[in-house]
């Protein structure tokens, strides 16, 4: 597999190596320090970033290799020229791409015409290298063995909550995605590929538009912010009240299992998703689960390199 431009591109293999590999790099971040020497990544991102920017130039750095960082309107793409065309130009110098953007089509198609590893960072439908990371978190927490165990997400059906039941599939897990009807349920076709995966691995994958049934007996309580970049500002207050009932709190993680942790992709908005006493608290892993972007995206570019990563 060339690329990684979508979190069902993965097979459980490939998501086994690379969580082995990034948690290889947690303990020794230099272990591999030549494997991009005098090599360039070239990471260009359209949307803000905090995390995944500072993880992408610090993985490359940690990799011997020099980050190149390309704001959207720093392009020629911005007067014209195809993504086609950016695609082959950003090929012939740097030995991989980063993206986070708006339009999944658009990573699909730098994808298609590049001939170096591309990997989505964040697209309108899906973040396959926050998943990543979200599962070595979990597999530190509670290990391999996560018979009986649930994971469940609350709030908004965006591209957080399709990653989130797709990489559950891909792992074998009871997932849920709980979540309001209508149009901030996720979307359709993204869970049913979620159930066709899970029929293979055996996962549940659950949709419930019941908070406090979802949380009930949980492992993982996860979230995400309500108003992602590029929502409508005009959808927020009606987004805010159907909203409301999925925010997580602390009487929601007790229907959680006493191990049970929060967890959130970040970045929080305190009295809104979550309350300040859940992401602050003793349960809450997100701080781990943030350094590990660094981490994963270093397995994944080391792997993709090397074209050791094989997809379904």
């Amino acid at each position: 597999m060339k690329d990684l431009l979508r979190t069902a591109d993965l097979s459980r293999d490939d998501v086994e190596l690379l969580i082995s590999t990034a948690a290889d790099f947690a303990a020794d971040p230099l272990r591999a320090s030549s494997a991009l020497a005098n090599r360039t990544v070239a990471i260009y991102m359209t949307k803000p970033s905090t995390r995944t920017r500072l993880a992408s130039e610090t993985a490359v750095a940690h990799l011997g290799g020099v980050p190149i960082f390309i704001r959207g309107d720093e392009l020629q793409l911005g007067r014209g020229e195809t993504i086609a065309d950016t695609a082959r130009i950003i090929s012939g110098y740097a030995s991989a791409l980063i993206v986070r953007t708006f339009a999944q089509s658009d990573v699909d198609e730098l994808g298609a015409y590049s001939t170096i590893p591309v990997i989505n960072a964040l697209t309108d439908d899906d973040h396959p290298t926050q998943l990543l990371a979200d599962w070595i978190t979990i597999r530190e927490t509670f290990g391999k063995d996560i018979a009986g165990r649930k994971f469940v997400y609350f709030g908004d059906g965006n591209n957080m909550s399709h990653a989130w039941l797709t990489m559950g599939a891909i792992m074998g897990a009871h997932v849920v995605a709980a979540t309001p009807e209508g149009k901030w349920a996720p979307d359709a076709d993204v869970v049913a590929h979620a159930q066709e995966i899970a029929k293979e691995t055996g996962a549940t994958i659950e949709i419930s538009h019941d908070a406090h049934s979802a949380a009930k007996n949980a492992s993982v309580i996860y979230t995400d912010v309500w108003m992602s970049m590029g929502d409508p500002e005009n959808d927020r207050a009606e987004k805010m009240k159907v909203l409301a009932p999925f925010a997580v709190n602390s009487d929601l993680m007790k229907l959680a299992v006493d191990d049970a942790v929060f967890m959130h992709c970040l970045p929080a908005h305190r009295g809104e998703e979550v309350s300040a006493d859940v992401i602050d608290g003793p349960r809450s892993i997100v701080w781990r689960e943030a350094q590990h972007r660094r981490t994963t995206i270093q397995a994944l570019l080391y792997h993709l390199v090397r074209g050791e990563v094989k997809g379904r």
